[in-house]
């Protein structure tokens, strides 16, 4: 992935405010002081007002989520607009002259352990012997120093082409390696012979419904699962939307396939993909099938698994209606 970031898309994520951003995707981290007045937890001096922050310790402050998360997060610009428009595939527009190079991925250092990220993975519910299996295969690994978990993606000869670092502690941090193609995304494809695909937004999405299968007795190595590392942004005109790049491969080298089940996210991006993806796939059998609780697939495996109740969950995703009715989303 190239660290050119399109004006556009820095313009687009310079809309969101820290409020907004917070509402959308972590709400829990918002501690209500006031009418319109917010703190964080993980930041207390840090006030969120009236669309404005500021963060008294310092003397920082601002009014889009993007100032906050370079100034206080200390993201870089790429890692900001990413995580600020993480529900979207997002394409970054590399100028032309640059456009046909051969890009060669730069693969983060492993760490001598994989501690943390079993850990942190058995704690988003997902099953400890299927990490440990993709651990085997090399399709998981620690990086070394930040100990962020690395989702691998390799072409149909191997290599590896993908390479998405997710933190495994409280800092919120979705990026890819550079020189990472989002055309091999992180899979885990059938043993046998299937006709079916089921497609999800992130690798924890994926494995939550790895384990899922697993917990109803049933062969997840049967399946043929992608994930698209975030959900792609649909056209304007959604008529118009087209095949992500990752399942446009997989269906050229694939053509048996018949049946695709979408289990994205039950927010507005999510929802709005499933719309375009449906239209874009119109050739195949398409299902909707999103969880049928909480914002995702991974909120329905903590459900299930006792790890959060249904209550936190229900109250999750009404803190994300009432918002979106706030900012006058439909």
């Amino acid at each position: 992935m190239s660290n050119y970031v399109s004006q556009e898309l820095v313009k687009k994520a310079k809309e969101i405010d820290l409020f907004t951003y917070f509402m959308n995707y972590n709400p829990d981290e918002l501690v209500k002081k006031g009418i319109n007045t917010y703190s964080l937890k993980s930041h207390d001096s840090v006030i969120i007002s009236n669309g404005m922050w500021h963060r008294f310790s310092t003397g920082e402050g601002g009014k889009t989520a993007l100032d906050y998360l370079i100034k206080v997060e200390k993201m870089t610009l790429q890692e900001a607009v990413r995580s600020i428009l993480n529900k979207e595939i997002i394409e970054y527009d590399v100028p032309k002259n640059i456009q046909n190079q051969d890009r060669k991925i730069i693969i983060p250092s492993k760490s001598s352990s994989n501690k943390k990220v079993i850990s942190y993975l058995k704690y988003r519910g997902i099953d400890e012997e299927i990490i440990k299996e993709c651990i085997e295969k090399n399709l998981i690994y620690q990086e070394d120093k930040t100990n962020n978990v690395v989702f691998l993606g390799y072409d149909n000869e191997g290599n590896v082409k993908y390479a998405g670092c997710r933190s495994t502690g409280y800092k919120r941090i979705m990026r890819d390696a550079k020189g990472s193609t989002k055309e091999f995304s992180f899979r885990l494809l059938s043993n046998l012979k299937n006709d079916t695909l089921h497609i999800f937004e992130s690798a924890i999405d994926l494995l939550s419904y790895a384990t899922l299968l697993k917990l109803k007795g049933y062969d997840y190595k049967s399946h043929n699962l992608i994930a698209l590392a975030g959900v792609y942004q649909p056209s304007s005109n959604i008529e118009q939307s087209k095949v992500p790049i990752a399942i446009q491969n997989y269906l050229n080298k694939y053509q048996d396939v018949q049946d695709i089940v979408l289990h994205f996210d039950n927010d507005r991006a999510g929802r709005q993909a499933t719309k375009a993806m449906i239209i874009a796939l119109s050739k195949y059998n398409v299902y909707d099938i999103p969880a049928p609780y909480g914002k995702d697939i991974n909120d329905y495996l903590c459900f299930k698994l006792g790890l959060k109740s249904k209550q936190e969950i229900e109250l999750y995703k009404n803190k994300i209606e009432n918002n979106k009715e706030k900012i006058g989303v439909r």
